[in-house]
């Protein structure tokens, strides 16, 4: 397996990074910087334009697409204090909360810590929900630290708030969105819209307002939103390798943002500018096909972009597509090491071999949170890197920095200070070699440079996890025995791949085409509750999540009707994962040369 996840193409990948320059890229950067970018908007269109005037350019061909999607721009917020010495905050809504248009609505504040305890934590970056601990919110504003993640706003939905507000970590008021629909609603999902405003206010705010919540005080809040259906761009290029063509990596990312978002994501647009620039004049030494994607709908759509992709282009995507790499905050100022990127488990031994012998650097690639563009996992992409290079947390501690999203772990990130002066222009080269690096190896590796033993092994550590937990009231010995039989079956198929294998060869594209079906199969059944082609919300989504359930065993156990109900959940979620498992094994043994 070490020479399938560390395959190079010593010459093609030499002339490359050789090829790779600052230039290009930064001039985009400095171009790209003066533009505000809210999705569907002139101003992005303009920037979208800088895009496409470079392809021209170069000759790369392209599709801009114009697709309908749900879009909120969050315009203005107020909150004040009511009462004889009342005082107004510095406030800001977020995308997709209700709008009151500017009518002030007055209510009770009530304070709720964070789930994890008084003050702001890492998790309430993404979806830690409110720990409401059986205190009546009906009917009242509630006060509490962290982002308006989605889970929190669906928590204070379900308890009858009347609005939130959320105390963010610093000085600055981070740019949010708080709805946990992923892309554009459809029939399933579209009673799950916020129905309540929710605002955001900085660090020194918040405490003064949480001291008013605690002396039972009230205050009154407005929101001003425009949320409708926007025409958007979605840019794709295409640079066409010479062996199998059909096949390709996506490399995509988001060109809206907050503000200027230099680092988040301008960065990421010239990085992959630069890439399909490179790739597209080295084109005659590629064997498969690159397509470069810049979507809009990131920021202000939950993804809708990449998601109205994933959606119109799904079966092509299914057939064709060989891994999806997402372009976030590279080239940020600090950013010495990649402990804060992503990848799905069958990749991490090739991102590890990959980075280390690009720059140098050994990383430490996780499980992709549930955000990011990462608009694939229901079709069963392979997908690795979401953010990039970042800061080491000593860095972090030393400039007291708080967790925060991208921009490589500088704190401008989601503000108005996300300019050019948190950019470095050397890191950023680094990375964008590391990004080359890394399509181009999926790219000509003769058979896609992933490990799905890794997977499993995830899979068997996740299952001991769950069993444990569900001792006496339920067993998985059902899936033990299909994923022994898939770990024979992988070991069998690995092992016979030749060393000396080629590209587009008829034993290659066996092999190939196995490597691709098993994330078909295996990668669902990780990363998704959902159906095929379907769209998990934007809430945390647990390994193997139709078993995960199992945590909650020892509630059950005191309870009948509650072991029943759990039994029947753990009885089909292992239907679902044990079918997944006997057909991958099945792909493994059929292609097995």
């Amino acid at each position: 397996m070490t020479t399938l996840t560390s395959y190079t193409d010593t010459a093609a990948e030499a002339a490359i990074l050789d090829a790779v320059s600052i230039d290009e890229p930064w001039s985009l950067v400095e171009a790209m910087v003066e533009t505000v970018r809210l999705s569907g908007t002139p101003e992005e269109r303009a920037a979208f334009d800088m895009i496409t005037a470079r392809l021209d350019a170069w000759g790369i061909p392209y599709t801009l697409h114009e697709p309908e999607c749900f879009i909120s721009h969050p315009l203005a917020a107020t909150v004040r204090t009511l009462g004889p010495d009342g005082k107004s905050f510095r406030a800001k809504t977020v995308a997709m909360s209700v709008s009151t248009d500017g009518e002030e609505i007055e209510g009770e504040l009530v304070y709720i810590p964070g789930q994890s305890g008084q003050g702001y934590k890492a998790g309430d970056i993404f979806s830690a929900g409110v720990n409401l601990q059986e205190r009546s919110i009906a009917g009242k504003i509630v006060i509490t630290e962290g982002m308006a993640a989605p889970g929190k706003v669906a928590d204070l939905m379900k308890g009858g708030a009347l609005a939130g507000v959320f105390v963010n970590p610093g000085e600055n008021i981070h740019e949010g969105i708080c709805t946990s629909i992923w892309g554009t609603p459809d029939l399933d999902n579209q009673g799950d819209q916020p129905t309540i405003p929710a605002i955001a206010v900085n660090n020194p705010s918040g405490l003064r307002l949480i001291e008013h919540a605690k002396a039972g005080g009230s205050i009154a809040l407005s929101t001003t939103l425009e949320t409708k259906w926007r025409t958007i761009p979605v840019l794709v290029a295409d640079v066409k390798g010479t062996v199998e063509p059909e096949k390709y990596v996506l490399l995509h990312g988001h060109l809206d943002g907050w503000h200027y978002g230099a680092g988040d994501n301008i960065t990421g647009d010239a990085t992959i500018a630069e890439i399909a620039r490179v790739f597209n004049a080295n084109r005659g030494s590629l064997k498969r096909s690159l397509k470069a994607a810049w979507w809009s709908g990131h920021s202000h759509g939950r993804y809708a972009g990449s998601t109205w992709f994933a959606d119109e282009f799904a079966i092509d995507l299914a057939q064709n597509c060989l891994a999806q790499v997402n372009c976030d905050s590279p080239g940020c100022r600090w950013a010495e090491t990649y402990n804060d990127l992503s990848a799905l488990t069958e990749a991490n031994d090739f991102v590890t071999a990959t980075i280390t012998d690009v720059t140098g650097i050994v990383p430490r690639p996780s499980r992709p949170h549930r955000a990011g563009d990462y608009s694939f996992n229901g079709i069963g992409l392979t997908g690795f890197y979401m953010l990039s290079s970042t800061m080491s947390e000593e860095a972090r501690a030393e400039r007291n920095y708080y967790p925060v999203g991208g921009c490589g772990a500088n704190i401008e990130w989601h503000t108005e200070d996300d300019l050019i002066h948190i950019l470095d222009p050397d890191i950023l080269l680094r990375d964008i070699k590391m990004y080359a690096a890394s399509v181009l190896r999926v790219v000509n590796a003769p058979v896609a440079p992933f490990n799905f033993r890794a997977t499993t092994a995830e899979f068997r550590a996740t299952l001991d996890t769950y069993q444990a937990a569900a001792e006496g009231v339920f067993d998985f010995g059902m899936t033990y025995r299909a994923l022994d039989d898939l770990d024979q079956a992988l070991d069998a198929f690995y092992a016979a791949i030749p060393a000396d294998l080629e590209a587009g060869t008829p034993e290659a594209v066996t092999c190939n085409d196995a490597q691709l079906r098993l994330g078909r199969i295996l990668i669902p059944v990780n990363y998704s509750r959902a159906e095929a082609f379907h769209h998990d919300p934007a809430l945390s989504v647990p390994p193997l999540p139709d078993l995960a359930p199992a945590m909650q065993a020892a509630q059950s156990k005191v309870s009948p009707p509650k072991r029943g109900v759990l039994r029947a959940s753990l009885t089909r979620g292992q239907n679902r994962l044990v079918w997944a498992l006997i057909q991958a094994a099945e792909t493994a043994r059929a292609a097995t040369i």
